[in-house]
């Protein structure tokens, strides 16, 4: 099955999808094969990953597609991609839609802000005109189906906290983009459960909710509940990373190699112990033996010193 389609059905089964985010292919990977069944790629955590900088549109559509084509060729499950506001206005969002889906996601969400964006949890925010909005995801609809009707359009409305927004504008806006094409309305930012009821109660699609920030953090199980189809984790990948390198990078700046040392003695038994294995050395070596002539495999792997595969 496509991962297109996969990805459309989690959507629209009873149980919520639970996706945790990532920001580059190694902790996609790592999110893989603990067992989530899709992986969302965050633009706060490409941003701050990629570039070391803020999540106020700084990143290209370049730079992020080309993100997104790293993750999803590292994975085999769904990957649900952010694409920003589109890079532009309703004619670039057809040339973002194409290349997205030639990236190998599943899905991509596109927000309503004014261009440069912003992280929307952080005040600033201004939305495009209703009308342009909607020709956006116009657009963006007619590209998929030119190319793979599977894949999943997310139109994200930052109206809930933006300039002259409010959580009315933001149910008519996202009522207003299901009507224009879009397959999932992601609201964002409400501020109580109430709100999450009404977004859920009032716009004619499914919703996907973003558990950070300003929102409410609930639980799966209260989101399940609510309605809500699927929930996303952005920033995870990304504060686990800043925690853990923070501070072995402090204990090795006060002990030297011993804090290495006794790093490495805390991750015996763990799954990413051998970080030849994870990084697919194995892999790589049944390959050869598959495609290379045999002599020349065994001839390499016992002549030389290092790790074995």
């Amino acid at each position: 099955m496509k991962r297109t389609t996969a990805f459309r059905h989690l959507l629209t089964r009873p149980e919520i999808l639970v996706m945790p985010g990532c920001y580059n292919a190694v902790t996609a990977k790592i999110l893989a094969q603990v067992g989530f069944e899709a992986i969302y790629m965050s633009g706060y955590g490409v941003s701050v990953g990629l570039l070391g900088m803020p999540d106020v549109g700084l990143t290209t559509m370049t730079e992020m597609h080309t993100t997104a084509r790293y993750i999803a060729n590292a994975v085999s499950v769904p990957v649900l991609a952010d694409a920003d506001t589109g890079y532009g206005n309703a004619i670039n969002v057809l040339r973002t839609v194409r290349e997205y889906i030639q990236t190998g996601v599943a899905g991509i969400h596109i927000e309503d802000q004014v261009t440069p964006k912003r992280c929307g949890h952080v005040s600033g925010k201004m939305l495009i005109p209703l009308e342009e909005a909607v020709g956006k995801y116009r657009a963006a609809d007619a590209a998929r189906q030119e190319l793979d009707p599977d894949f999943v359009l997310i139109a994200r409305t930052d109206a809930r906290n933006a300039v002259g927004g409010g959580l009315e504008e933001a149910i008519r806006r996202g009522n207003a983009y299901a009507q224009a094409g879009a397959d999932v309305i992601f609201v964002e930012a409400p501020l109580s459960v109430e709100e999450i009821e009404r977004v859920v109660k009032e716009i004619d699609a499914p919703i996907l909710y973003n558990n950070t920030g300003i929102s409410p953090r609930l639980s799966v199980e209260e989101l399940q509940q609510l309605g809500v189809a699927a929930v996303i984790y952005p920033t995870l990948s990304l504060q686990a990373t800043l925690r853990g390198v923070w501070d072995l990078a402090q204990d090795l700046k006060k002990r030297g190699t011993q804090a290495v040392l006794d790093f490495l003695a805390e991750m015996k038994g763990h799954p990413l112990e051998d970080q030849h294995r994870f990084a697919g050395f194995p892999e790589i070596r049944k390959l050869e033996e598959e495609f290379l002539p045999s002599e020349e495999v065994m001839r390499k792997y016992e002549a030389s010193e290092g790790y074995q595969p």
